[in-house]
């Protein structure tokens, strides 16, 4: 059985080795914010690869079962989280659900794909967690359908307070594969990074805002 902080490990490699995260002081990136980062993750990549899609597969479907036990669906938060809420769905053999940002403006309209039903206990399957507020909107969305949330995993979070504060105000337990400390650590030690850029890289994580600021002034 693997341990917490050997899955945390492996799985950051993995994203580290396929670039499902890029890690970029001298040249940030431009999130969809506008801000500048760092870091730049995109977790859809590891669905390319099978022997990584089948250890995040497995060790999403440990997670719900050890954390939450049994439950009714599983419901992964569109677009990122879709194909592996649909995998652990499968490997579960669980009813599957998707949830979308906002409802739909044309036919019925709808925001959660699938079908679901008032009072079934639900684990909702996220691919990132920035400052949670998408990943809350489709649990408040499961919410208004009646639903009892029992928390979410995602593969990974950068760790940010603002969404730590926003999950807590929210009661939703959030277990991830993968964290923003293991993954530096796992860039330190496989040298997927500089030392020098360790600094940096701590320094965006406290304050993203601020680090943002500073570099969009180097660059203008």
């Amino acid at each position: 059985m693997i341990t917490n902080n050997e899955m945390a490990a492996q799985t950051a490699e993995f994203l580290l080795t396929v670039k499902a995260v890029k890690l970029n002081n001298e040249h940030p990136f431009t999130w969809a914010s506008g801000r500048k980062s760092p870091i730049y993750c995109d977790n859809r990549v590891t669905l390319s690869y099978p022997e990584i899609r089948t250890f995040i597969r497995q060790r999403f479907t440990e997670i719900v079962s050890d954390t939450w036990g049994d439950v009714d669906v599983i419901a992964g938060v569109a677009t990122g989280g879709i194909a592996q809420g649909a995998l652990v769905a499968q490997e579960l053999g669980k009813p599957f659900v998707y949830v979308r940002s906002e409802q739909k403006n044309h036919g019925l309209t709808s925001q959660i794909e699938g079908e679901i039903h008032e009072g079934q206990s639900v684990v909702v399957i996220e691919d990132l967690v920035s400052t949670g507020k998408s990943s809350l909107i489709a649990v408040k969305a499961l919410r208004e359908k009646g639903c009892v949330v029992k928390g979410m995993a995602a593969i990974f979070t950068y760790g940010l307070q603002v969404a730590a504060d926003n999950f807590k105000n929210e009661n939703v337990d959030l277990v991830t594969l993968t964290d923003y400390d293991t993954l530096i650590g796992v860039a330190k030690e496989k040298e997927f990074i500089r030392p020098e850029a360790l600094e940096s890289l701590a320094a965006w994580r406290v304050n993203p805002e601020k680090w943002s600021d500073d570099h969009m002034q180097v660059e203008s």
